[in-house]
């Protein structure tokens, strides 16, 4: 058991390491976020800030020195300075872990290893390929980029073979996986921690909606089949379990209007869908990742109150300005919800700026009031 008054390492300095880093302080630990961008949102409140990249030898060796245990907080870590660090220092989750959820191709065989469904795709490595992987699903779909791709980036829709040739293309030939659309009936999320003992435990499960690829809002409790939902949660400890991960893991599924369960993706780390459990539960996401990775006992995760969260994005900010600038008065205004920014330096469109919970009696009242602050700010530009 690592104890507090210990230091924590944290590979990376986004937005989800600097909750982390906030949850870590409330708990009475230090922490060192290895980032090299000089002004990263972790970076800026941690006890230590390593400016170098990630795979920097005397970086790394110093993060290890100084830390009793090191954790990440995105999945695109080179896998190898995992491995390194962890010759040293425990590291949670492992490399073994992050670097199934950093290939699509790999973390869906993974799924099926699992005797999970993924969504139906084929896999395209070279040119060749692309009408075997196109033999393997129905149009419309997906076309992603097999590594590195987020919040709809580095993925398109397709609707013919001629489109999949030149989407790849236009991915400059990288690998892809080729997703079949589902016909949905909603998303859903799982967040669980896992410790080092192999138990495990879930968060309530997060219905979200996207906006062209990237999470709008999540609403909990989910409005899905109980039994789907305690599938999902069944599913995501299974994967846990085959990973034999430690840390705070991610699972998003989509359920089909046939009630089919699939997994779409897994992160390994908090997640986006998880920013719910800030202010609606007993124990965040963030604090839960620091009881997991340092062996301290699991703490409640019961939902307190019906919730959404809504994601801002840098579209809410006024760009004509200088200093781009929030009109945050709608959210400060409403005595149901919390406002939580991200210290970003720069606001720009599709990127994440923060997010607000909004609390109510149930979700319908809370989405309503959620969408009407929103709307109030985005019309306010």
């Amino acid at each position: 058991m690592i104890l507090p008054d210990s230091t924590i390492g944290m590979l990376g300095g986004g937005q989800l390491g600097r909750l982390f880093v906030s949850a870590a302080h409330h708990l009475g630990y230090r922490v060192i976020v290895l980032e090299p961008d000089p002004y990263s949102p972790a970076g800026l409140i941690a006890d230590e800030h390593i400016v170098a990249h990630y795979d920097d030898s005397s970086a790394m060796q110093r993060l290890s020195k100084h830390c009793d245990v090191i954790t990440t907080e995105f999945e695109n870590i080179p896998a190898h300075v995992l491995e390194t660090l962890a010759i040293s220092c425990p590291v949670h989750p492992n490399a073994s872990a992050v670097e199934k959820a950093q290939d699509r191709c790999v973390e869906k065989t993974f799924i099926r290893s699992c005797g999970l469904l993924p969504v139906p795709y084929g896999s395209i490595t070279t040119y060749s390929e692309i009408a075997a992987a196109v033999d393997k699903i129905d149009f419309p779909a997906i076309m992603k980029t097999a590594r590195f791709g987020y919040d709809g980036k580095g993925q398109c829709r397709v609707n013919s073979l001629e489109e999949v040739q030149q989407a790849y293309n236009t991915f400059e030939r990288q690998p892809c996986v080729l997703e079949q659309m589902i016909d949905l009936k909603c998303e859903i999320s799982v967040i669980l921690a896992r410790n080092a003992s192999g138990d495990s435990q879930c968060f309530p499960v997060a219905e979200n909606i996207h906006i062209e690829g990237i999470l709008h809002q999540s609403i909990v409790p989910a409005r899905a089949d109980k039994a789907i939902m305690q599938a999902a949660q069944v599913a995501a400890k299974r994967i846990a379990d085959q990973m034999d991960y430690i840390g705070v893991l991610a699972v998003e599924f989509f359920i089909s209007q046939k009630d089919e369960l699939l997994v779409n993706e897994i992160a390994p780390r908090t997640h986006n869908s998880g920013h719910y459990s800030m202010d609606a539960c007993i124990t965040s996401q963030f604090e839960q990742q620091v009881r997991a990775i340092c062996g301290l006992p699991f703490a409640d995760t019961h939902l307190l109150s019906p919730v959404v969260m809504t994601n801002m994005l840098g579209e809410l900010w006024d760009l004509s300005l200088d200093k781009p600038v929030l009109n945050a008065e709608p959210i400060l205004n409403s005595g149901k919800s919390k406002l939580h920014l991200y210290a970003k330096r720069e606001a720009r469109a599709g990127r994440k700026m923060g997010h607000f919970n909004t609390l109510a009696k149930t979700t319908e009242i809370a989405q309503k009031e959620a969408d009407a602050i929103f709307n109030t700010i985005k019309e306010s530009l």
